[in-house]
């Protein structure tokens, strides 16, 4: 009786032996490549139309993907001059966010009573997908 447990025990630890892996360290941070490596460049976001005239859409199918809104900032009286073609770039590429291809402007205007701005520009529109049919 006392060697079922001895065979048992001895066959346990060479059961357990058998799995037994190599060491590998491991490393806590990875090495850096003394090559800098090559970003790509980023994307490019897809061209975004601009309409000012909503009658221009009258013959082409398009679905509405919400508002977009862009804004250029003048912080000071001495600093650069709010834009309100930046403001009209920034508000293709928050289009172009929503994979919109066009954009119905609907106002773009300078404020002078804007929060934190000296001046501002800001403009609005409808981003739109636009079918080619």
């Amino acid at each position: 009786m006392r060697v079922l447990p001895l065979c048992l025990l001895a066959l346990s630890l060479t059961g357990c032996s058998l799995l037994h892996k190599p060491y590998q360290p491991i490393k806590p941070f990875p090495q850096e490549k003394t090559e800098p490596a090559r970003n790509k460049p980023a994307a490019r976001p897809a061209p975004v139309k601009l309409y000012n005239d909503p009658t221009d859409l009258v013959s082409k199918p398009f679905r509405d993907l919400g508002e977009v809104y862009g804004e250029d900032c003048q912080s000071s009286a001495q600093g650069a001059p709010a834009n309100i073609a930046t403001a009209r770039k920034r508000m293709q590429i928050r289009a172009s966010a929503l994979k919109a291809n066009a954009v119905l402007v609907h106002s773009c205007e300078i404020v002078s009573v804007a929060k934190g701005c000296y001046r501002q520009a800001i403009c609005q529109g409808s981003a739109l997908k636009v079918s080619n049919k």
